[in-house]
């Protein structure tokens, strides 16, 4: 069986959202080559195979990528071919809303370009996860600001036909415990709400604090996965680096 987005072979969208983001809604973010995507490395290291890879799918990703080059697999379990190097591999968890109160808040603002280099420099004190230059252009994101400097965000990330993740969710130390992660979740998942579609997320499988608030609030696990980072063999051409 086929869909437009290749063969069916996962049970639901949400089992390769990137695959399906990059060959639905966000296919202008990335490329396609053959069984393998990727996202323009300037927004994110996102890349992906099609679903139950073989080695023609791992031979598209190195042709896409680029000798050298390092990429994110989030979801893939299968192992690279021989001459392929693990990075890392770290277990984690996706949840899904089923019960979230999705609500606006006059204090959230939307982000722009022009924000950007201060959304760097607090992913940079708070580490929420891979966030790049242009990561911004993957949706809306909503801020906080105190005395005029930005202390809280969270935005849009993987947009899969009928689902919308919700990542970035950060908040300065010096300001935490304050509420402000939950309410901005509820206010993007108000946008999200409003296109018709349902707030997804993703979180590393020891983060039970960030969990235990994800299911309290109204979110709830739909399954285990992995994230996984891979680099391509060879070296990249001269003057220009790998990934990173």
């Amino acid at each position: 069986m086929t869909t437009r987005y290749g063969p069916k072979a996962t049970t639901h969208v949400l089992d390769n959202p990137v695959w399906a983001a990059l060959n639905g809604p966000q296919a202008h973010l990335g490329e396609v080559r053959g069984r393998a995507a990727r996202f323009h490395p300037d927004i994110a290291g996102f890349a992906t195979l099609r679903a139950e890879p073989d080695r023609r799918a791992w031979a598209d990703l190195g042709e896409l990528a680029g000798p050298g080059a390092e990429v994110a697999l989030p979801g893939v379990t299968s192992a690279p071919p021989s001459g392929w190097q693990v990075i890392f591999t770290i277990p984690g968890v996706q949840l899904v809303d089923t019960g979230l109160r999705a609500e606006r808040d006059v204090e959230a603002v939307p982000l722009g370009p022009a924000d950007v280099p201060e959304m760097l420099d607090l992913v940079a004190r708070t580490a929420p996860g891979p966030f790049r230059k242009r990561t911004i252009e993957f949706g809306t994101y909503l801020g906080i600001h105190r005395d005029g400097q930005l202390v809280a965000m969270a935005g849009e990330r993987l947009h899969p036909p009928g689902w919308t993740e919700i990542s970035a969710v950060c908040t300065d130390p010096n300001h935490r415990g304050q509420g402000l992660a939950t309410r901005l979740v509820r206010a993007v998942a108000a946008g999200i709400r409003a296109r018709g579609e349902t707030p997804f997320l993703h979180t590393t499988a020891d983060n039970f604090a960030a969990i235990r608030l994800y299911e309290h609030i109204g979110f709830t696990l739909r399954r285990t996965t992995s994230f996984r980072a891979v680099r391509i063999p060879g070296a990249p051409p001269a003057g220009q680096a790998a990934d990173p």
